[in-house]
């Protein structure tokens, strides 16, 4: 699906989040990360309850973003991906983000200046797989920026499955939420993603293939559970029949 047809389907309904059961399933991850972990080929840190937090945060977010039919893609709108970044990292707490300033803007300098690896390239890159699928476009996307010089400077993982999820949203498709069943699966490949740069010869072999494995995975794991019934935009519920008023 090209973005074109996303936008025209964003445009007839709009896919809701059930926040509700992503915060179930991130809660039971939660509980049992410790075994999780030991099964990784780098085990990642704690998924303690201040991200679980975080995470639900970026994830209504992302459902704000689908509503408002925000396109993190256009130029002028990619500052809401270094909006998820910091939801991630410090929640909507102004003390904490306070206390991580400096961190902040080093980041937005990285995101926006970074030469191999900044916003530049993922729009770039986005544009130029346009036609292909929302999973690859998603995985694809992933993959970007995990890879070397990596998007954010902290959060990677978290902001990239937002992101992923965005994508997916808006096409109508369900998000790509962490779970006990895809954990292990989602966090090794990365680990192989996270040590290739992307300007290396060698990524032009290694990178699309784990994209596409990365595609399959999503695909394999999209689960509808995570979606209300999707909203009509308002021109629809006016002319339906339970939204028409009265004349």
């Amino acid at each position: 699906m090209s973005d074109t047809t996303a936008k025209a389907q964003s445009a007839r309904t709009r896919c809701r989040l059930n926040v509700a059961a992503i915060e179930a399933s991130l809660r039971e991850l939660s509980g049992h990360f410790a075994t999780i972990n030991s099964s990784l080929t780098e085990p990642r840190e704690p998924l303690d309850d201040r991200i679980v937090d975080n995470m639900l945060l970026g994830y209504r977010l992302v459902d704000t973003l689908i509503d408002d039919d925000a396109d993190l893609f256009a130029s002028d709108q990619v500052g809401s991906m270094l909006r998820l970044n910091n939801v991630v990292l410090c929640g909507n707490d102004p003390e904490r983000r306070r206390e991580h300033d400096k961190h902040l803007e080093a980041t937005e300098r990285r995101f926006y200046d970074e030469h191999d690896g900044g916003i530049g390239d993922i729009l770039e890159w986005y544009e130029d797989h346009s036609s292909e699928s929302p999973w690859k476009r998603a995985a694809g996307v992933f993959v970007r920026i995990l890879s070397q010089p990596q998007l954010f400077l902290e959060g990677n993982h978290r902001t990239g499955a937002l992101i992923m999820s965005y994508i997916l949203l808006r096409a109508g498709l369900p998000p790509f939420v962490l779970t006990l069943d895809n954990a292990v699966e989602y966090f090794n490949p990365s680990a192989v993603v996270r040590k290739t740069a992307k300007k290396n010869p060698t990524a032009l072999f290694k990178l699309p293939k784990i994209k596409a494995r990365y595609a399959e995975f999503l695909e394999a794991n999209a689960d509808r559970r995570y979606l209300l019934e999707p909203r009509l935009p308002e021109s629809q519920l006016l002319e339906s029949p339970r939204g028409r008023t009265e004349s």
